[in-house]
């Protein structure tokens, strides 16, 4: 590399450096410190080793780049800009304004070339490790001799934060044990965060973990020496049996005289004054602002059309992948667009009544392995509970470091990160991901259902052991709030089947479900499987609620459940019919889908004249309230459970036909 080039380099890592600085300033708000001492490394990715069009952001095969230091997101939008992406110098001056594609944390679908949003420590460095599972999983499935349709691989920018947050022990842990030696990431190493020095709380050897881990592990001790920099991500792409961590010392605000590693760089403006002098250090004119010198924007141009070419070389390759491999090309064109193998429908299930209790867990299962051979980029497994959830596809494999085409995957006891690795394979267009465990440890996998809700992706979030009706385990694993916690999210569909073919149905919605994840809620204990030539359809589970047993005159109340409750309220439904009672059952698997429906719908199934309706869930009663109008009554959870039989904890907490009868009838003033 010639002087000049190298002199080229420094101006541009030093204006990447100054857009962040002027950009925070002019926002009054976000963190320019990490971009002023990251900008080296950046630089080294996007100028030397990282694949990625500006014009085709979602170039199939482009490497992916995580900021899962989401704070210092001006630096990742400072390179898009540089390197032409659609990324004008006006939004860089809208950072974090309403309307902005420059928000105050990079977010998926806003800004052209954020893969993924970030902001909350760890997710960045977990979705990766998703992005990379996937990656493995494309090539397996696709990649012939002469053909490497998929090689790409996964970068991140991770912070002191991304270290001590819990998620990344469980991510880097998966990630080392399944060798996904596709996954670079640098460790901006610049000991501070919010409250000062890390070493108030954080003291560990990094290095010598991710080593433990069975990662590559690399220190580069000058965040500014580009060339160090630029053999350490040499040695990491050479590495292909372990996923590689470059610690790089840094110093945060580089550059400002009186903020550099300080703690009051981290999250706050540099102020006027020192703006002035961080530019004089860097020879930058003081009184100007968001300056690209005309060398540094011809350099950076020229970086980025490279990009250009490496796609098309790429389509290239395709085209004659296509010729040679038509059914397999074919296969993944379609699986990239979202949309599912024409017949797949075809093998849903349709179950029997018989005398047989079926659980929805159970049933699940069963349409699970139905489906999978005719869905080739439907792919999971579960936290260490796939015999308990039923979540293994029989026919498969396991995926694994020597079996990258398996489709069961095996994330051990870490819920956390299975959620957020679901999220980075979500996000890999040519996959379709679930995960399950128990509904009780939803609450472990609450970050990443929430960002891909976000995000508007689809992983599906498989969930049992829905209820008190597991029993004996007790109030530690007996959910009681987590559906209306589950529910309180915007953008997310919660389904709870009430026997096994809504079950079946469950996941057709889901499976065709887009624009946001699905949650799936099944029980642990057997459920009467409902006569489908006798009652209400499951078919018309994608609205949300239906009537699934009408009364032969006007009925006099409402009879509403979701899930095993359902069978109660029928059983209830039939006990006052004897005693002259009419009343109405509706099956409500999901509010989400019923309140998408139009008007005459819910007018249909809750006619504003039959104000007496009565909810039954064993969950939290909050909610619920708004479909059974201020002259209904819920029977629901209002404290924990308790360690005892199912039978006898429904019991307990009210959940009996006589108890469904006496409230209905209280209702009604009988």
């Amino acid at each position: 590399m010639g002087s000049d080039t190298k002199e080229i380099e420094q101006l541009g890592i030093n204006t990447a450096r100054l857009l962040s600085v002027d950009a925070v300033q002019k926002a009054n708000s976000g963190h320019p410190g990490m971009p002023m001492g990251a900008a080296p490394m950046a630089h080294v990715l996007w100028a030397h080793y990282m694949h990625y069009n500006p014009k085709n952001p979602d170039w199939a095969n482009r490497d992916r780049f995580i900021l899962s230091a989401g704070h210092g997101c001006m630096l990742q939008y400072s390179y898009l800009h540089l390197t032409g992406y659609d990324l004008s110098l006006d939004d860089l001056k809208n950072f974090r304004q309403l309307n902005s594609k420059t928000a105050g944390h990079p977010e998926y679908g806003l800004a052209p070339g954020i893969d993924v949003t970030t902001g909350p420590l760890g997710q960045g460095f977990a979705n990766g490790v998703g992005f990379a599972i996937a990656q493995k999983h494309l090539a397996a499935r696709y990649n012939k001799p002469g053909y490497e349709i998929f090689d790409y691989n996964v970068y991140a920018i991770c912070s002191d934060g991304d270290m001590m947050e819990g998620v990344t022990s469980e991510a880097a842990s998966l990630a080392g044990h399944l060798e996904l030696g596709n996954i670079i990431y640098l460790y901006d190493d610049n000991h501070i965060s919010i409250e000062g020095a890390t070493d108030i709380a954080f003291t560990e050897d990094v290095g010598k973990r991710f080593e433990a881990y069975n990662w590559h592990v690399q220190a580069v001790e000058d965040g500014n020496d580009v060339d160090a920099l630029i053999i350490a991500v040499r040695n990491a792409k050479a590495e292909k049996n372990r996923p590689s961590l470059i610690r790089v010392r840094t110093q945060i605000a580089y550059g400002s005289p009186n903020k550099v590693n300080t703690a009051g760089s981290h999250g706050s403006p540099l102020g006027p004054d020192e703006v002035k002098l961080v530019k004089e250090f860097f020879g930058f004119d003081p009184a100007q602002f968001f300056t690209i010198p005309d060398e540094v924007a011809v350099y950076y141009k020229a970086v980025g059309e490279k990009g250009t070419g490496l796609e098309k070389k790429w389509d290239t390759l395709f085209s004659e992948y296509k010729e040679k491999f038509p059914e397999l090309a074919a296969e993944y064109e379609l699986a990239k667009t979202g949309e599912l193998p024409k017949g797949w429908k075809d093998n849903l299930p349709v179950f029997e009544v018989s005398d047989k209790k079926m659980a929805t867990r159970q049933a699940s299962g069963k349409v699970l392995n139905a489906i999978a051979s005719s869905l080739p980029n439907f792919i999971g497994g579960a936290a260490d509970l796939a015999p308990s959830t039923d979540t293994n596809l029989k026919e498969f494999d396991s995926f694994t470091p020597e079996k990258r085409d398996g489709r069961n995957f095996h994330f051990g006891i870490r819920e956390h990160a299975m959620g957020s690795a679901l999220n980075g394979m979500a996000l890999t267009k040519g996959v379709i991901p679930f995960g399950a465990t128990f509904l009780m440890f939803s609450e472990y996998m609450r970050p990443p259902i929430r960002l891909a809700a976000i995000m508007k992706i689809r992983p599906i979030f498989v969930y049992t052991h829905d209820s008190i009706g597991l029993g004996e385990d007790g109030t530690t694993h007996q959910p009681v709030e987590q559906l209306i916690s589950l529910r309180s999210i915007p953008n997310i569909t919660v389904i709870r089947p009430a026997d096994a073919n809504e079950t079946a149905e469950a996941w057709r919605v889901a499976l065709e479900h887009k624009d946001g994840p699905v949650v799936l809620v099944f029980t642990r204990q057997g459920l009467t499987i409902l006569d489908q030539t006798k009652y209400g359809k499951a078919t018309q589970l994608e609205k949300g609620a239906y009537i699934l047993s009408d009364s032969d005159e006007t009925p006099e109340v409402i009879l509403i459940a979701t899930g095993s409750e359902v069978e109660l309220i029928m059983s209830a439904q039939a006990k006052l019919k004897e005693e002259g009672i009419a009343a109405r059952v509706v099956s409500m698997p999901s509010w989400e889908l019923f309140e998408k429906q139009d008007d005459a719908y819910k007018e249909e199934v809750f006619p504003k004249a039959i104000r007496k309706r009565l909810a039954v869930e064993t969950g939290s009663p909050l909610g619920w309230h708004k479909y059974v109008t201020d002259e209904g009554d819920i029977i629901a959870m209002h404290t924990f459970g308790e360690s005892a039989p199912a039978e006898e904890l429904y019991k307990v907490f009210g959940f009996t036909i006589e108890n469904v009868i006496n409230k209905a009838k209280a209702l009604l003033g009988k």
